[in-house]
């Protein structure tokens, strides 16, 4: 294909564009979303009265640092860059340019999303929810085993922070076999979990005593709700007899928290990290929480010092006269 001269920089990105609509096939999208960016790099450049094969580095730190100051996200910014990149990598192929003046320049890191976490209202409505039976549900061992099931898991997720994987992992009881294979159970008489959680760490964890109540309540109903003879050592069991799935857990959080009127249907990460947030919340000691939730690195626990302050920061918003002074407020 002929290129146009380096002076005819609307032939060069024609040409480029073309190249991979013909000759990398791609899809009239992809081509639409490079031409609207290539299209952004010829504004710069005639802002500049600059060459599009004059670019150098420095012009593209600085005009990606500009569209970021401007409240570009990363996303875009690295839509953008790689846009741009391939277009100059075109062009060394071609022998117009010799150098990318997009090599070495990265978009900022996209802000980690702040974990998503229930209020203290919400996960006490939640752990305390108790749905209206029917005269049909009354009388059923199999309803009643069900709540009690569900008490159980909602306390354990929330009171005790476990992952949903260390939740199904539960035992009726300790064991060699449960050691092995890195499953964990409940000491009773210890008022503790035993979990293992990722890279097969061990870990305890205290059993509050709505947690342990809802343990007792839940062993004489167990068998009840397989509806086969099982062989599982499973804590939880499915309706076949085997071990629970995670799935099924995602799904009984689902509907309970729907039922009783949460504004947003609630998974088991999140009632980890309500764990998390409200210890932080009232102890403020991380190191705990830390071990708590059995995280080998500081760093990983540290996302819960920003939901702390966002709480505090609500705190604040709602209860101080200057802070609704800032806000137009009388």
């Amino acid at each position: 294909m002929q290129l146009s001269s380096s002076k005819d920089p609307s032939g060069l990105i024609a040409n480029y564009l073309q190249h991979v609509r013909v000759g990398k096939r791609l899809a009239a999208k992809t081509v639409d979303l490079y031409a609207h960016e290539l299209a952004k790099l010829q504004s710069l450049c005639d802002a500049q009265n600059l060459a599009l094969t004059d670019v150098q580095n420095l012009h593209i730190r600085r005009w990606v640092a500009s569209s970021h100051s401007s409240g570009k996200g990363s996303k875009t910014l690295a839509l953008q860059l790689s846009s741009w990149r391939g277009f100059y990598k075109w062009l060394i192929s071609n022998g117009e340019i010799t150098h990318n003046p997009c090599l070495d320049v990265k978009p900022p890191k996209a802000a980690k999303p702040l974990p998503k976490a229930l209020g203290v209202d919400a996960a006490m409505a939640l752990a305390n929810f108790a749905p209206i039976t029917t005269s049909e549900t009354a009388g059923s061992p199999q309803a009643l085993s069900r709540l009690v099931l569900e008490a159980l898991i909602v306390e354990l997720l929330y009171g005790c922070g476990l992952r949903a994987s260390e939740l199904v992992g539960l035992d009726l009881q300790a064991s060699d076999e449960a050691m092995r294979d890195g499953r964990g159970w409940i000491d009773e008489q210890a008022s503790e979990v035993h979990v293992f959680g990722k890279g097969s760490k061990r870990r305890m964890v205290p059993l509050g005593e709505k947690a342990l109540q809802a343990y007792l309540a839940y062993k004489p109903q167990r068998i009840r709700l397989a509806q086969e003879p099982f062989l599982e050592a499973a804590l939880f069991l499915g309706p076949r007899g085997a071990r629970m799935t995670r799935q099924a857990v995602w799904a009984m959080l689902r509907s309970r928290s729907l039922a009783a009127g949460l504004d947003a249907p609630v998974h088991p990460h999140m009632l980890r990290h309500s764990f998390a947030s409200h210890v932080l919340q009232s102890s403020h000691d991380l190191r705990a929480v830390q071990e708590l939730l059995g995280h080998s690195s500081i760093a990983s626990t540290q996302v819960y010092t920003r939901l702390d302050f966002q709480h505090l920061a609500q705190i604040y918003d709602n209860s101080h006269p200057r802070a609704k002074l800032n806000k137009g407020q009388t």
